[in-house]
């Protein structure tokens, strides 16, 4: 599927390392060697003898990687916000990957969102993608607010409604490409593949770097 879609970057969430229900296999550098791209994980807890957390594969140089743990108010699965500064092509771009809290009450998603917006101003004046699951439709506060910062990429440039989970009859919209209001980065289209490969079907966009 990542090679089908000619991507440069890609965001995953749920990514096992070492852990006994995958067979202790080292997905991140299985991906690395089957794309010819780069990966790098982000440890957010152990689990079953391994790591699991969030992963990016990119064809870029990768100057900086930070992976910042979410702040939980409940016991659940610790979360986290991979950060990668990226040299595209002598451009630093800030590419950023999550999977924030899936239960009913937003009051864990709004506190990840607030730790989200705290470590986009560690990068002024940059260019920056925020990818990810954010268990929560467009409508919802939790995209709301990070409308007042960043673009939905779909909003802006996709065709139809947009659904990713499920993945075989999906009727849902809670994954997302975002993107800073500067116009450095001009999204110039947006698909849903369809897709057998994971729960839920992939965002693709395509952008031009100014």
């Amino acid at each position: 599927l990542i090679q089908r879609e000619g991507a440069d970057i890609v965001a995953l969430q749920e990514v096992d390392k070492g852990v006994a229900r995958t067979a202790r296999r080292d997905l991140p550098a299985e991906l690395a060697e089957l794309t010819g791209m780069a990966c790098v994980f982000s440890n957010n807890f152990p689990y079953q003898g391994g790591e699991y957390g969030n992963a990016v594969l990119t064809r870029f140089p990768v100057r900086r990687v930070t992976n910042t743990r979410y702040q939980m108010l409940r016991a659940g699965e610790q979360r986290g916000l991979l950060q990668l500064v990226l040299d595209v092509r002598g451009h630093e771009l800030v590419f950023m990957n999550t999977h924030i809290d899936y239960r009913p009450d937003d009051a864990e998603r709004m506190l990840n969102v607030g730790e989200i917006e705290t470590q986009m101003q560690q990068h002024p004046g940059r260019s920056m993608i925020l990818c990810g699951d954010f268990n929560a439709p467009p409508e919802s506060r939790v995209c709301r607010r990070l409308s007042e910062r960043l673009d939905d990429t779909w909003a802006r440039i996709g065709q139809d409604a947009g659904f990713t989970i499920p993945a075989q009859q999906p009727n849902k919209r809670i994954d997302y490409i975002w993107i800073t209001k500067e116009k450095s980065l001009v999204p110039l289209r947006a698909w849903v593949p369809q897709s057998d490969a994971s729960d839920h079907l992939p965002v693709v966009a395509e952008f031009h770097l100014r």
